[in-house]
């Protein structure tokens, strides 16, 4: 298996636990070797804290990079805001000067970062390091028919020179994942659009969700699929309080790309902590075998399957 620090951030191990278990669930069938960065901290934050003092910023940021370095691991986040902070502390940092002055910061605590592991976001590790058919080969329940809206955000694609993800105009990362899962991606007309959430006052996101969220309406999606926690707290929480300002019926149910790959790799629906949304993706329910049904009634009744 090939290994990877794996950088888990703050938000989804705090509020989106299901998530990070998806995760680990699913990266080993890829052949992909999860090693955890003991010690990581907050990314930190890729807007407010960057925006307050950019050299505490980098420093944060290159204090963690510099624990994978430790394991001589390149590292992986599940966070795009993640990514978009290390990925630009790995950029700015080959600046000599830049990082003489940050690792005398570091020097306080015992620490140096030297720039020598590279920063992947999780859909990219994938793409790159197992491929689109290896995803598609660990599949057990193809979810055949299902029409996926796809919403990349803000944080994944730009600066594209930086980020290196994929064409910030024309991507196709997240479809071609959708996609090897046999489900039918959908790009709805804003699919380029920010959820808001970043916004400081409460009408300017409502408007901009219910510009995404009108036109993926329009599409008559059965979910709509992210790569961002941060992104889905927006179309979950956010979705309701939209739909109940406009009067208008918004209902589709959000959901990280990686909890719909471990449902179609067999994780059951109810280990995937779907309970806990506002929006629930019930129609996956209908891809579920009659062994997986007959495992949850055994579960049920405290007997095994």
């Amino acid at each position: 298996m090939k290994r990877f620090a794996f950088f888990p951030g703050c938000l989804i191990p705090a509020r989106h636990p299901a998530m990070e278990f998806a995760i680990r669930q699913t990266l080993p069938k890829l052949g992909i070797e999860i090693v955890d960065l003991e010690g990581a901290s907050c990314c930190p934050d890729p807007i407010y804290f960057k925006s307050k003092d950019k050299l505490a910023w980098l420093a944060v940021a290159a204090r963690n990079l510099s624990l994978a370095e430790d394991l001589g691991l390149d590292v992986f986040t599940n966070c795009s805001g993640c990514t978009a902070t290390l990925s630009e502390t790995y950029h700015l940092l080959q600046d000599p000067d830049l990082r003489a002055a940050i690792n005398k910061r570091l020097e306080r605590i015992g620490r140096q970062y030297r720039g020598t592991s590279r920063v992947r976001h999780i859909a990219t590790l994938v793409r790159a390091e197992a491929g689109y058919d290896a995803v598609r080969q660990s599949v057990v329940r193809p979810l055949t028919g299902l029409k996926v809206a796809i919403h990349y955000g803000c944080h994944l694609l730009k600066p594209s020179r930086i980020m290196q993800v994929d064409d910030p105009n024309d991507p196709t990362l997240l479809e071609n994942l959708v996609a090897a899962l046999g489900a039918t991606p959908v790009r709805h007309r804003n699919w380029y659009l920010c959820c808001g959430k970043a916004c400081q006052t409460d009408q300017i996101p409502a408007n901009m969700m219910r510009d995404l969220l009108g036109t993926i309406a329009q599409e008559q999606a059965d979910i709509l699929c992210m790569i961002c926690p941060t992104c889905f707290g927006q179309f979950d929480h956010g979705q309701m309080k939209v739909a109940k300002e406009f009067g208008e019926d918004f209902h589709t149910p959000p959901i990280y790309y990686f909890q719909l790959l471990a449902f179609a790799q067999g994780v059951p629906y109810e280990q995937l902590g779907f309970e806990r949304q506002r929006f629930k993706p019930e129609c996956l329910c209908r891809y579920q075998t009659g062994a997986d049904h007959g495992a949850k009634s055994a579960r049920a009744e405290g007997g095994r399957p």
